[in-house]
């Protein structure tokens, strides 16, 4: 079934494309809302939430881009909803503490997943300009406005994630990678 049919066939309620839809990208759809939610619960919901902003938005959906790239778009918004929902998750660094140098060979021994738990146990304010910046590729200047942060504290907030990755992986030199 193309993209086209998979639409039209939600569009007009159709159970078994609705059920591909869901067959196709939920999995994807529930990796993305992990990485920005705080439990499997909070993920689960997100992506029940953004399911159904899908099926209820299907018809503005423009093949400007794939499918699945518009979905993705679709949780990510949802997620930066909830988290700018919550309060004080922002902190702000000093400018010498931005320029602080990395040593991006500390990434280089860990596998994909070992990174994915590291990341997940961040803070959440951290965790999820990580996420925008470094996995979904958007600009500070985006993330800022997505956000409602002024860029310096997109700035920060991924300098310090990137610290504290930094520091955990250091440590995990010696013994396990656990937090």
């Amino acid at each position: 079934m193309t993209e086209q049919e998979l639409v039209d066939g939600c569009i007009r309620e159709d159970r078994i494309c609705q059920r591909e839809l869901w067959n196709r990208y939920s999995r994807k759809i529930m990796s993305l809302c992990l990485r920005y939610c705080n439990s499997q619960e909070e993920a689960e919901d997100a992506l029940m939430e953004a399911y159904v902003k899908i099926y209820d938005n299907l018809s503005k959906f423009r093949f400007q881009s794939s499918l699945e790239t518009w979905m993705r778009r679709v949780a990510v918004n949802l997620c930066i909803n909830k988290i700018r929902a919550r309060k004080h998750i922002w902190t702000s660094i000093t400018e010498d503490e931005y320029r602080l140098g990395y040593n991006d060979d500390a990434f280089e021994h860990l596998e994909v997943n070992q990174i994915m738990k590291l990341v997940e146990a961040l803070p959440v304010g951290y965790r999820t300009v990580f996420n925008m910046y470094a996995i979904e590729g958007y600009s500070h200047k985006d993330i800022a406005e997505m956000l409602g942060i002024d860029e310096g504290t997109s700035r920060s907030q991924y300098a310090k994630a990137r610290k504290v990755l930094q520091q955990h992986i250091q440590k995990s030199e010696g013994g396990s990678l656990a937090p």
